[in-house]
């Protein structure tokens, strides 16, 4: 599959071919909703903590005698019956990921990305550069390519601190480096919008 090479002014300047084995797959809506919810599930930050009888602060005395008050018996006032005391079965920090093997994982970003390509989803363009950040030529860039308005993911071979900087403040734009981004980015984008350079490196990790 050809896709068309843009500019920065939004002329064509050529075409580029897509790699079969990476935008050419058949897409599996199952393994990708299973990879969408693995990732979701590994976001979620998992630092609730209660204190158990043991992390509460006191408590080291026994309140009374075992035997001859008349009351129940009692072994400290950090027990959870107590006010003050611990809690019992409360939440502790913990990791809510599992494991998700790094073929099923490859295999779910291969078919979000042919899914982009069958539905004409992908801009290619053949180098971002913005002599300083500056979010009005993003807009620019954005509205001569025909994606103004719309959810977009670019990415970039490597760091590009003017690039990041200009996407930082548009709301519907996101910026990635292309060896690093998601599944979620990905799907959750309107458009991919990614430099030949990081086609290249976008076919290099996840043929």
């Amino acid at each position: 599959m050809n896709v068309k090479v843009y500019n920065q002014e939004g002329k064509e300047v050529g075409s580029v071919e897509l790699k079969a084995e990476v935008f050419g797959v058949e897409p599996n809506e199952s393994l990708v909703h299973q990879y969408i919810v693995n990732y979701l599930a590994r976001q979620r930050q998992g630092n609730s903590s209660t204190k158990t009888r043991t992390d509460v602060r006191g408590g080291g005395r026994k309140p009374w005698r075992q035997k001859g008050t008349g009351r129940a018996r009692a072994g400290t006032i950090r027990s959870p019956l107590w006010r003050g005391g611990g809690i019992v079965f409360g939440p502790q920090p913990r990791s809510y990921g599992s494991k998700f093997p790094q073929k099923m994982k490859r295999q779910a970003l291969q078919s979000i990305l042919s899914d982009k390509a069958a539905r004409e989803c992908i801009r290619v363009v053949d180098q971002i550069k913005f002599d300083k950040p500056y979010t009005k030529d993003m807009i620019a860039m954005l509205s001569k390519l025909e994606l103004e308005g719309k959810k977009c993911l670019v990415l970039e071979e490597g760091i590009n601190k003017s690039l990041e900087l200009s996407c930082r403040n548009l709301q519907k734009v996101l910026f990635s480096r292309a060896s690093l981004t998601n599944g979620y980015d990905m799907l959750n984008a309107d458009y991919l919008l990614i430099t030949k350079a990081g086609l290249e490196k976008v076919q290099e990790v996840f043929s």
